[in-house]
């Protein structure tokens, strides 16, 4: 790929690579480019701070010309290539109206899709299906008392009224036959998602996993998880991460409805019948990019990392 190709969803994932602390030479993999690519990138484009996104695609694009784009059977193609990444079509009509000056709405789309299955085509197997899915609730609690837990009354109001970064919510996702699971944190603010395939759900398994995942986030305030034993450690983790734990009433999973949705549309990826042992890495970071990099209408068709991104860089700047 050319390095004048670079999409600003491509800089944004260079970011959050770079601080997981992989190679220039992963990078370059997990976003299919050259690895000379990340090295001029990160050569040409990063400021007095280090390497920033926005700034960065903002430089990129001063050094660049071009007008208007038009209606054309290239636009066409960039929305076929936005649904085959699962997005809607209102998330895509909205991204073109704020990123390519486009008026293409979504019903058009909807009738470019359904012309496209006429003709054989496959785009609508990307539209999504959604379904309500409820858990099935025991007759009895059988998993016994965490000790020290602190009740969700407790946590602060201003967390319900997601007006900041760093309160998450966590889960774990269980494969077929309890084969593998999988650790599931999002963001209440930016629905910013992270992943982590975990052997078992071991609470110092699952809490090692939680440390790693968020300890190069700049910004914590808060974890809210279920009743689960996999989280007995919280205190651990709330030294760890400088963080407070809380946990929701049980069988409440409205009170952790940012995490809940999260976990369905991973389902669309990692069906129930799917033995999360063989799970890689390389699907991880495909599934956190399609979560991540979709414009949400919650974020007036922002994608989460837009969202988490440019308000976590304007936070460590001040």
């Amino acid at each position: 790929m050319d390095y004048t190709q670079l999409t600003q969803e491509q800089r944004y994932q260079i970011y959050t690579l770079k601080k997981m602390e992989h190679s220039q030479t992963e990078i370059a993999g997990c976003i299919g480019v050259h690895k000379s690519t990340i090295s001029r990138e990160l050569r040409r484009n990063q400021g007095k701070r280090g390497y920033r996104p926005k700034q960065a695609h903002e430089k990129a694009k001063g050094r660049r010309t071009g007008g208007r784009q038009r209606i054309s059977a290239a636009e066409w193609q960039l929305v076929g290539e936005k649904l085959r990444l699962d997005w809607s079509p209102e998330q895509i009509s909205n991204w073109l109206k704020k990123n390519a000056n486009s008026q293409i709405c979504h019903e058009q789309i909807y009738k470019y899709i359904y012309a496209d299955k006429r003709s054989g085509g496959d785009l609508h197997t990307h539209l999504r299906c959604q379904k309500k899915r409820r858990k099935r609730r025991g007759s009895n609690d059988r998993r016994g008392r965490i000790r020290n837990q602190v009740s969700i009354e407790q946590r602060p109001e201003i967390v319900d009224q997601r007006l900041r970064l760093g309160d998450w919510e966590v889960d774990l996702v269980i494969g077929k036959g309890h084969s593998g699971a999988l650790v599931t944190l999002t963001d209440r603010k930016s629905r910013f998602t992270l992943l982590r395939k975990v052997a078992s759900k071991a609470a110092d398994v699952v809490a090692q996993a939680m440390i790693e995942l968020l300890s190069w986030v700049g910004h914590l305030e808060t974890i809210t998880s279920d009743n689960g034993k996999e989280f007995a450690l919280h205190e651990f983790i709330a030294g760890q991460l400088r963080l407070d734990f809380y946990f929701a009433h049980p069988y409440a999973s409205w009170e952790r409805g940012t995490n809940e949705n999260t976990n369905g549309l991973i389902r669309q990826y990692l069906p129930k019948d799917r033995d999360l042992s063989t799970l890689t890495a390389q699907e991880e970071l495909f599934i956190m990019d399609r979560l991540n990099l979709r414009p949400r209408k919650c974020l007036a068709f922002l994608s989460p990392f837009e969202v988490f991104f440019q308000h976590q860089l304007v936070a460590l700047q001040s």
